[in-house]
């Protein structure tokens, strides 16, 4: 009686390849091939995808090797066991290229990161109390893929989720109490509760404030910092070097989006 197929793929039982292979240890070689053709299912469509694609053409060609051999009943001895010679050692490659998989993951690419870093040297000014005003920048600190599209516009060239982190050197140069609040702006719209308020009292009382905001940017997207004022007395000051103080920027911001640093 025929033994059943060991291969669904071929539909070969052990009687026909015994035709063409020399010895059990052959036989059972090529079965150990079918074993390992299924473990390349698994392994495809996971990040070792482009190194198993080797492997399953390695994989492609011993199977071919089979089948031609299977269709070829009048084939000679001398000619079957050539074949069998071949198609074994490319079963020898491939299992080495599996070995390979299971036990050195491949590298993973690293995606170098988009960052920016603004600020601006003069002092920042409200004209009208309880209206809406861009922040500038007049300084390029730093650039790769951010950047100032306009004085007020940060802008980035690649989708991703960016850190916004700003720090903001307030003073009050009239009496009593007033407000400044702080908020975004995303393509030009409010970034809904993304405010900060701040209470400043008396004269010459300078307060140093910082925020950070993250941003699920698109290519081109573009991001703004608003601020409005109760009292036109309130202002985001720049201060001149005055040793050893360095220059205090009246904002620094700080843009990047090294979230995650691997693809």
């Amino acid at each position: 009686m025929a033994t059943a197929p060991i291969s669904r793929k071929l539909n070969l039982t052990r009687d026909q390849l015994a035709a063409f292979l020399t010895d059990q240890q052959q036989i059972r070689q090529f079965e150990l091939l079918f074993s390992t053709v299924d473990q390349l299912q698994v392994i495809v469509g996971t990040d070792f995808e482009f190194q198993a694609d080797n492997a399953a053409a390695a994989a492609n060609e011993a199977l071919a090797q089979i089948s031609a051999l299977a269709q070829q009943s009048a084939v000679n001895a001398a000619l079957a066991e050539n074949r069998a010679s071949q198609a074994l050692a490319l079963v020898d490659k491939l299992n080495k290229a599996v070995e390979g998989l299971q036990m050195t993951p491949p590298p993973r690419e690293f995606k170098r990161s988009k960052y920016g870093s603004f600020y601006d040297t003069t002092t920042q000014t409200a004209t009208v109390i309880n209206t809406a005003k861009a922040i500038t920048f007049n300084t390029t600190d730093l650039s790769q893929g951010v950047f100032l599209s306009t004085t007020s516009r940060v802008q980035v060239d690649s989708e991703g989720i960016y850190d916004f982190q700003t720090s903001i050197q307030l003073d009050k140069t009239t009496g009593g109490t007033a407000i400044f609040d702080l908020w975004f702006r995303l393509n030009g719209v409010d970034v809904a509760d993304s405010a900060s308020r701040i209470r400043i009292q008396g004269n010459n009382a300078e307060i140093f404030s910082s925020l950070n905001y993250f941003f699920d940017l698109k290519s081109n997207d573009y991001v703004e910092l608003m601020f409005s004022v109760t009292d036109l007395g309130v202002e985001l000051t720049a201060f001149a070097a005055a040793a050893p103080v360095p220059g205090i920027p009246s904002i620094i911001l700080t843009v990047s989006n090294n979230i995650g640093g691997f693809q």
